[in-house]
């Protein structure tokens, strides 16, 4: 399956748009950053590696955010493929939103991926196991339980909105 654009349309949204780096920890609406920090990030939530800060300190296009969002979607999409057996385009699209706030690794591993493949895990339901990822640095975050909160709208539902 491919990510859809309503999917694509719904991450822009959340991770909004930043032409300038900035850091993740402290928001989009922060301050551009002048050095790089572990949470820089840039365009449509494109974490910068270290070794990647020359390159986009000073900023990029809207063109080229698209560019990297596009890249940046590929590995997220091929992990879904590979490891979630699911049916319905609304189901992988909630999948692949998960995938890419939680990482490819953490998503491959997760009991997400191991109840949709019919294992057991110690969580009582998928919604359970979820709406676990809702924790940053260790404290829930309102922020995370309101994003797992719209992606198992679009699980269930097949409605797309941003809370």
């Amino acid at each position: 399956m491919q990510f859809s654009s309503k999917g694509e349309n719904l991450l822009k949204s959340i991770e909004g748009l930043s032409l300038q780096p900035y850091d993740d920890q402290k928001g989009l609406s922060s301050a551009p950053i002048k050095s790089w920090v572990a949470g820089a990030t840039i365009g449509y939530g494109h974490l910068i590696p270290s070794a990647q800060w020359s390159k986009y300190k000073s900023g990029i296009t809207k063109a080229e955010a698209e560019a990297l969002f596009q890249a940046d979607l590929k590995p997220f999409v091929q992990a879904v493929n590979d490891s979630a057996k699911v049916k319905l385009q609304q189901q992988f699209d909630a999948c692949v939103l998960l995938c890419f706030n939680i990482g490819v690794s953490a998503f491959k591993t997760s009991s997400v991926v191991k109840i949709l493949n019919g294992q057991t895990t110690s969580y009582p339901s998928l919604e359970a196991a979820w709406k676990a990822w809702n924790k940053s640095q260790g404290q829930v975050n309102a922020g995370l339980v309101n994003r797992r909160n719209a992606e198992w709208k679009i699980y269930t539902q097949g409605i797309y909105e941003k809370w």
